[in-house]
């Protein structure tokens, strides 16, 4: 009888969490960018029945209305698509590093018993 204990181990290789990491943000901004190229131009729900109502033109802009990323678009960037495209992109990258930071910064570490 063997007194040595042997950890089972998954079939296949381990994918480390980089490459993970990179792969779904690669597909992501894929997906953002092109996906961008078939957004509708009609307004979106809550403008839709802001303007069916009647009360569209009482809207106040929102305090970050000047941002270079406000309404969907890229200050500067002429192109309507490639002003879109990076205002994806860009969000979709900080959303991305605030939710890894998160997750690594709430990962619980392990607990040393000794």
């Amino acid at each position: 009888m063997s007194t040595t204990t042997e950890k089972p181990t998954a079939p296949g290789r381990r994918v480390p969490l980089r490459v993970l990491v990179g792969i779904g943000l690669a597909v992501s901004l894929v997906l953002a960018v092109v996906v961008s190229l078939f957004a509708s131009a009609s307004p979106d729900g809550l403008e839709h029945v802001a303007e069916t109502l009647g009360f569209a033109d009482a809207a106040a802009d929102s305090a970050v209305a000047d941002s270079p990323l406000a309404d969907y678009g890229t200050a500067g960037v002429e192109n309507e698509w490639l002003s879109t495209a990076i205002a994806g992109a860009v969000g979709l990258l900080i959303t991305g590093l605030v939710a890894f930071g998160l997750m690594r910064l709430l990962a619980r570490r392990p607990v040393d018993r000794d």
